[in-house]
């Protein structure tokens, strides 16, 4: 932002939509943002950011660029500008929203900003890694349920839980249950991990994307990252530690057809070198995206010993 000018001052040379997109963007550029919670470039960002901020859909009349917006909604949108170059919150913590599986959800500083390549496997319907519709799917570390919520769009016969240690997360899980309306179908656990799930609860599909940022990356990611809460980012030296208590309970919750699909992104190398021969399938993405792996309810329980061992 231009250290000599007030948003009040900026208000008063732009005028339309078009002049407050054109103007994010080149501030956006010169103050060097990082983007990586829902965008990947400067002028989608100006976009979502303006649009947002008025309460526009992507799809709005492209006509209505040129009307001007009123002096109220114009600090709104500098002030969301500021906060997004000087103090790096990622857009969608400003806006209190986030999209995920073509899907709205809220959020905030207590969940992660959705951005799982997961999103890919749930709207094709996780083909073809299930050999039919799952009857009960979980969520497993599931911050704002937003892969839970859109499993259970994908496969609406399916009972579906959500489960993760933290309350404050969860909270945010709930108001999208409601938001979605989807009481009766899908159902909200506080467990750190399997612990507090019921004890015969056995899933077809357990789907996860934990924390599993190393120590040394979460040392050196964007200012972005910092707003997010770190409970879901960080695990351990290696990134796996929330990963290895995974492999080592999901026999007992699988059933007997079963898979296990987990996220893992960078660490996919540390994990593969902790367990070289376990035959992890690492599934790949057209939209992008890398370290999701899949295992069926056999091969984890062929290799519990090793789980067992290393979960110590």
């Amino acid at each position: 932002m231009p250290q000599s000018k007030t948003l009040t001052d900026i208000s008063q040379q732009l005028f339309t939509i078009r002049d407050y997109v054109r103007w994010t963007f080149s501030q956006l550029n010169h103050h060097n943002v990082y983007f990586g919670h829902g965008t990947d470039n400067a002028w989608d960002e100006a976009v979502h950011l303006v649009l947002g901020s008025l309460h526009l859909p992507w799809d709005f009349d492209p006509t209505m660029l040129d009307a001007r917006i009123t002096r109220d909604e114009a600090m709104v949108v500098l002030s969301h500008v500021e906060k997004r170059c000087l103090d790096r919150v990622p857009l969608a913590y400003l806006l209190g929203e986030s999209w995920f599986a073509g899907l709205p959800f809220n959020v905030d500083h207590r969940v992660l900003v959705p951005r799982s390549p997961i999103s890919e496997l749930i709207q094709n319907h996780f083909e073809p890694w299930l050999i039919e519709e799952p009857v009960r799917v979980l969520d497993l570390c599931t911050g704002s349920g937003c892969i839970g919520i859109a499993t259970a769009y994908a496969f609406p016969y399916a009972r579906v839980d959500l489960a993760d240690i933290s309350e404050e997360a969860l909270c945010v899980a709930r108001s999208n249950v409601e938001r979605h309306d989807l009481a009766d179908q899908v159902t909200v656990y506080q467990s750190d991990l399997f612990d507090d799930l019921p004890a015969d609860a056995r899933y077809d599909l357990i789907v996860s994307n934990p924390p599993y940022v190393d120590e040394e990356d979460l040392t050196a990611m964007a200012d972005e990252y910092q707003h997010e809460p770190a409970l879901g980012l960080g695990s351990g030296i290696d990134g796996l530690d929330i990963t290895r208590r995974m492999l080592r309970d999901a026999p007992r919750y699988l059933s007997e057809q079963g898979v296990l699909i987990c996220e893992v992104g960078n660490s996919e190398v540390a994990l593969q070198e902790a367990f070289p021969e376990v035959p992890f399938l690492w599934l790949e993405f057209e939209m992008g995206g890398q370290g999701v792996f899949m295992l069926t309810a056999e091969q984890l329980i062929e290799f519990a010993d090793q789980f067992a061992l290393e979960a110590c």
